[in-house]
């Protein structure tokens, strides 16, 4: 199995520097991770040409111009450009765990997408990280709001992952799929602008199409550095787009991945954004 690792960012290098590093100390490495950016300026892609330096593996740099928040877009170039049969999304300021794509890989079956964990760490232990350079080996035991999903066990996550057609609790800070099936739903909904439910609303057509969700326990562990919370000036008409599809019970969108794509998953034309 080819996994590819999409790390979504915006204008935060400093998490990004620590994400992309704790990817490439992985028990079992990505085949590429593909870094999507909507939109940040010179100091990203500073970053992701030095970590590309040092990686073993390709460091893509997907980037779009800043023209407002448009994560789904910018993750359906970054899945069109993907090399992997099999997708694990996280976003930029994600610091993962060194089991965290072997579990992932543990996960995947035909016909499921994951849905894993993630230990929110609050703000002062955000900053201490970041100052750090990485995570120290006791910082589960304090300031973390979610201490449970600190710990990994495989006996644990075989007794308590569990299956579900349910869409609460999507966050695709920590999520995978299999490329064919993002592709076979026409990818995220570019209808999507401004923060909010564009996870939700690809959950829904995942599930319409049949796919079914698996919910990871106790593996595949990611660490949320905290932000402020972003702007939802968009969140009533982004409900309104997801509950549409839900009523309608869609599973394909008109303005999706395959604007960027030939035939058969392999990636067209890219208008604009260099990938390294």
């Amino acid at each position: 199995m080819r996994v590819s690792l999409i790390v979504t960012t915006y204008n935060w290098k400093e998490a990004l520097e620590l994400s992309l590093r704790s990817a490439l100390v992985q028990e079992r490495l990505p085949l590429e991770i593909i870094v999507a950016d909507d939109g940040s300026g010179p100091d990203t892609a500073r970053v992701v040409a030095r970590i590309r330096e040092e990686a073993g593996i390709p460091v893509i740099h997907c980037w779009q111009r800043d023209r407002g928040f448009r994560l789904a877009r910018s993750r359906n170039r970054a899945i069109a450009r993907a090399r992997g049969d099999y997708i694990i999304l996280v976003d930029g300021d994600i610091l993962l765990e060194k089991h965290f794509v072997l579990d992932h890989c543990k996960f995947a079956r035909p016909g499921y997408f994951v849905q894993g964990t993630r230990v929110l760490l609050n703000r002062e232990l955000s900053e201490e990280i970041l100052r750090a350079g990485g995570l120290d080996a006791g910082f589960c035991t304090r300031r973390v709001e979610n201490r449970k999903n600190c710990f990994r066990s495989n006996v644990l996550a075989r007794l308590f992952s569990f299956r579900s057609r349910r869409i609460g609790g999507i966050k695709t800070c920590n999520f995978a799929f299999w490329k064919k099936d993002a592709v076979a739903i026409n990818g995220f909904n570019e209808e999507f602008v401004g923060w909010g439910r564009e996870d939700s609303e690809f959950t829904v057509r995942l599930l319409n199409a049949g796919i079914r969700r698996q919910n990871v326990r106790f593996n595949a562990l990611a660490y949320h550095l905290w932000h402020p919370m972003n702007d939802r000036a968009r969140l009533d008409e982004n409900d309104r787009i997801l509950e549409r599809t839900i009523r309608d019970r869609l599973s394909w969108c008109a303005r999706g991945i395959d604007q960027y794509l030939e035939g058969n998953g392999v990636p067209g034309r890219q208008e604009e954004g260099a990938l390294g």
